[in-house]
Formats: structure tokens, C-alpha cells, sequence
């Protein structure tokens, strides 16, 4: 069972929060989430899912910053959520979608339990202009039915910021390990 509109009004300050909260973004059955201002982007050649990876970060000007294809851009939602009781679920906008912009296709179901802002993955089948404050997904609450425990994970609980992967964790390794620097010899580099 998904939640109503009016229902998450009712429920918001108990089983769930949206911090900041704009009745004007919300819609029949779900609210509207906006982008942050930076992005995070990997800086390596290869992505090891058994140690942390370098990223950088971008700031998204005011203007408005093109993203490219063939990228993975890390961004977060300006809104810290919480939920209690119910699960809630991420979902693209598909006016985005109707421009190419991909978002957040391995990531889109949360846990009972989650607190913070939501980390987005996000790709594009051609160049597309997004900017900082962009309503760029949904979040939908279901009803969750049975027993469990409240999501409790120091992985990524109570996050504040983007989160890259943490698959590391999951395999042994801890935040110490590191990538191997690639070193380029300068006929290489100049050729770039």
C-alpha cells in the first residue's frame, strides 16, 4: 500500500520527516525531491569494489552545469528524510527521464528506519543541463507489513552528504585501503 498525499501530511513529525518540507512539491501519491549543489565524480580508471575509490567534487553553478554521457555523477537531495514503519522508495521524474537523464537505478528502495539525505547516481544518454535545487525525484512511502528492526547500518545511517560506495566494507576491507595511483609517463600525457 503506498501512501497518499494527504496521509503524508498526517504522518508528517511522527512516522516520517522531510526536512525542508514544501507543500507545493508534494503530489497524489509521493513528494518531490531537489538536487544539492555538488556533485562527486570518480577519479579513477577503473572502479574496485573492494576499496575505496578517489572522487572529486563539483560544484552545479547557478546557471546550471551540462552533464555527459558516459559519466557517473554522484549528487544528494537538499532534503534529509526520516522514517519510522514504513519503507520508502526513490523514483525519477519522468520529465528528467524524457530528456535522457538517468537516475539512481540500483538505489531507489530505502529502509524503514533511514535518516538523511539520499545519495543519487546519475547518468545521461546525451549532454543535459541540470541545475542546483532541480526537483529531480520522488519519494513514494509503503506500508510495511510484519515484524523487523529499524534500518541501524553505520554505513551509510544518518548521512549528510553524498556517500560513494561503500561496497569495501562489505568485503573485508576497510577506508585505510586505497587504489593504486596510476602514474603516466609525459609522451602519454601529452597525447591526452
Amino acid at each position: 500500500m503506498i501512501l497518499s498525499s494527504h496521509e503524508i501530511l498526517q504522518r508528517l513529525g511522527g512516522e516520517l520527516t522531510i526536512d525542508p518540507f514544501d507543500p507545493e512539491r508534494l503530489n497524489p501519491n509521493s513528494y518531490n525531491l531537489t538536487l544539492h549543489n555538488e556533485l562527486l565524480v570518480y577519479e579513477e580508471v577503473v572502479l574496485d569494489s573492494a576499496s575505496p575509490n578517489r572522487f572529486r567534487r563539483i560544484e552545479i553553478p547557478v546557471d546550471g552545469m551540462t552533464l555527459q554521457p558516459g559519466m557517473l555523477y554522484l549528487g544528494r537531495t537538499v532534503e534529509q528524510t526520516c522514517t519510522r514503519n514504513l519503507v520508502p522508495m526513490l523514483h525519477p521524474r519522468s520529465s528528467l527521464g524524457r530528456l535522457g537523464l538517468i537516475l539512481n537505478p540500483g538505489g531507489s528502495i530505502g529502509h524503514a528506519g533511514y535518516r538523511g539525505t539520499w545519495t543519487l547516481e546519475i547518468h545521461c544518454v546525451q549532454p543535459v543541463r541540470i541545475y542546483p535545487g532541480l526537483q529531480v525525484c520522488q519519494i513514494s512511502y509503503h506500508q510495511l507489513i510484519g515484524d523487523f528492526e529499524d534500518y541501524d547500518s553505520d554505513k551509510y545511517q544518518n548521512s549528510l552528504d553524498i556517500q560513494p560506495s561503500l561496497m569495501h566494507r562489505e568485503l573485508g576491507y576497510d577506508d585505510r585501503d586505497t587504489q593504486l595511483e596510476l602514474t603516466f609517463d609525459d609522451a602519454y600525457r601529452s597525447s591526452i
